[in-house]
């Protein structure tokens, strides 16, 4: 909230009495985040106290029960949440609102979304432990028991064994991670009112996965200590990392520091994070998701992103919106993305803004040290056998103190393939013209990395990168055409001026 009746969501701006409650003039996440109430528990809320008040009593005012956007069941599940942390830290809600806040639990229980499943059952789930803690009786008592049935069933399910969120975008596990603190919080908040059984459920299924999950979420950050953008991901919806690492010291004694070795493979998600002088490569070796929810991922299979020093160099898409629109399609697509287009096609059929047709796996991933100074990743995918001639992507990585090789093959007939190569848009770029065979890119901080096309066909395009939601900054695209069906793609990093210039 920047007002009393203002809000900013998504990096846009919004006027409560412009708007209303359910406005058509903003888009449907827009709407969401109004009902969310996330504000409550920001930074510096006390602040904003009389704020807050007020836009409670206005909510129940103008949007009676079962009516509007904020009556859906993830609006609705998310601000229960936020309403019970604020009561609990400090917030007074009147009897209206307590009224209120036992409907919007109990018209819950009767609209899970069992057939939305993932996260969206896991925060109504969350929710109903909330209220179930939050209020006392028979009811309340029903709310919980209901929590902790779907709990039981979607945390095996839903939080891998590496401690990777199961529809594997960076941003969504954050969220997962939250959540699960906040449940573990929760419970000690209601230590010797609630039942013990029920105390000890929650704690045995979340406290034994919350170390691979925070080991999980720092092995796919950059060392700028924000999120790699893999599937649906943006910064500013989950919690920052910082923020997170300190929840979680919070939460759970004893926090050792982590460390990571070269080689760091989260081998039930699908990624790998190579880490060699001063480079970071988070390597894309996944599945898009579960098959049977598909919803946030893109069509990026054997992408990957890179840093030198605290730098992002190369960087995916991101993401800027949801829904159904072209630009969400261009967003998912395998061309916003530091992988392979064969014949201008996705890789996954991405499609009606959440949906995916046929996709990617990724096949035959092999992984091995070359003499003790460097690693060498390969792994194949086979979203493309759907397109005439089957042509299957196989591509090797190999990378050492100085720099990352990248050679990409196609085997079997196909038209045109083309691997893509987006910059951070702080990167500076220089290349011989007009083949852009060989090339500077400069850091900020004066770091000079080079290219050279061992192989292949170059150009250099204007691209878009998409670091959160409303959001477009302009970047350049490194591409690549195979020729022969092969392309080799050197990128190598000195210390800054080490490099004589050559244009």
């Amino acid at each position: 909230m920047t007002a009393p009746r203002t809000f900013k969501f998504l990096n846009r701006q919004g006027q409560l009495d412009a708007i209303g409650w359910d406005g058509e003039q903003r888009e449907k996440l827009w709407r969401y985040n109004q009902h969310y109430f996330d504000d409550l528990n920001a930074v510096d809320a006390e602040t904003r106290r009389a704020w807050h008040l007020a836009l409670i009593d206005d909510w129940i005012a103008r949007n009676p029960p079962g009516q509007g956007t904020g009556w859906e069941p993830y609006p609705l599940s998310l601000r229960v949440v936020n309403w019970v942390k604020w009561a609990l830290s400090g917030g007074e809600l009147s009897p209206v609102a307590l009224h209120s806040l036992a409907i919007q639990a109990r018209w819950l229980t009767r609209r899970l979304e069992v057939h939305l499943l993932g996260n969206h059952l896991f925060a109504n789930a969350k929710a109903l432990l909330f209220a179930g803690l939050f209020f006392e009786g028979k009811e309340a008592d029903r709310w919980r028991k209901t929590a902790l049935e779907i709990l039981a069933r979607e945390i095996p399910e839903q939080f891998l064994v590496d401690g990777g969120q199961f529809e594997l975008s960076t941003m969504y596990h954050a969220l997962a991670m939250e959540d699960a603190l906040d449940m573990i919080n929760v419970v000690a908040c209601y230590e010797g009112t609630m039942p013990t059984e029920d105390c000890e459920q929650v704690r045995s299924w979340l406290t034994p996965r919350l170390p691979a999950m925070r080991h999980w979420l720092m092995t796919m950050c950059h060392p700028d200590g924000e999120i790699g953008l893999f599937n649906d991901a943006a910064f500013g919806i989950a919690p920052a990392v910082t923020e997170l690492e300190a929840y979680f010291a919070r939460c759970v004694l004893d926090t050792p520091a982590l460390s990571f070795k070269k080689i760091e493979g989260l081998d039930a998600s699908g990624y790998l994070r190579l880490t060699y002088g001063p480079a970071v490569a988070l390597l894309d070796v996944a599945r898009i998701g579960p098959d049977y929810l598909p919803g946030h991922a893109h069509a990026d299979t054997l992408s990957f992103e890179l840093s030198v020093g605290a730098q992002r160099v190369l960087v995916n898409s991101g993401t800027s919106c949801y829904g159904i629109s072209t630009e969400r399609l261009r967003q998912r697509g395998t061309a916003a993305h530091n992988t392979v287009v064969i014949n201008g096609e996705d890789s996954s059929e991405v499609w009606g803004g959440f949906r995916v047709a046929r996709r990617a796996y990724p096949i035959g991933l092999c992984i091995r040290e070359v003499a003790g100074a460097a690693t060498e990743v390969s792994c194949t995918h086979n979203g493309y056998t759907r397109l005439p001639g089957k042509p299957v992507h196989h591509r090797i990585w190999r990378m050492d103190e100085s720099g990352l090789t990248v050679t990409d093959y196609v085997e079997g007939p196909h038209r045109i393939a083309e691997a893509r190569f987006h910059f951070h848009p702080a990167i500076q770029l220089k290349a011989r013209q007009p083949d852009v065979t060989n090339g500077t890119a400069t850091l900020p901080d004066g770091t000079e990395l080079t290219w050279l096309i061992e192989e292949g066909q170059a150009r250099l395009e204007r691209s878009s990168w998409h670091p959160r939601f409303g959001e477009v900054e302009s970047n350049f695209c490194l591409v690549v055409k195979l020729v022969n069906g092969r392309s080799g793609l050197r990128f190598s990093w000195l210390p800054s001026k080490a490099i004589a210039p050559n244009f």
